[in-house]
């Protein structure tokens, strides 16, 4: 968890804002592949990638 807010803290410092709308794709990017590991999609979506 501090590492979470080590990283916004960064973000604040030196306003790197562009790096939210990176880092909330890359969590999206993350979690769909997370969630679709053990399902029937899986083979679908490795295809995008």
């Amino acid at each position: 968890m501090s590492f979470l807010l080590e990283i916004f803290s960064f973000i604040r410092a030196r306003k790197k804002y562009w790096l939210i709308p990176v880092m909330v794709v890359m969590l999206l990017f993350g979690g769909l592949i997370v969630l679709t590991k053990g399902s029937a999609v899986a083979p679908f979506i490795y295809t995008i990638f």
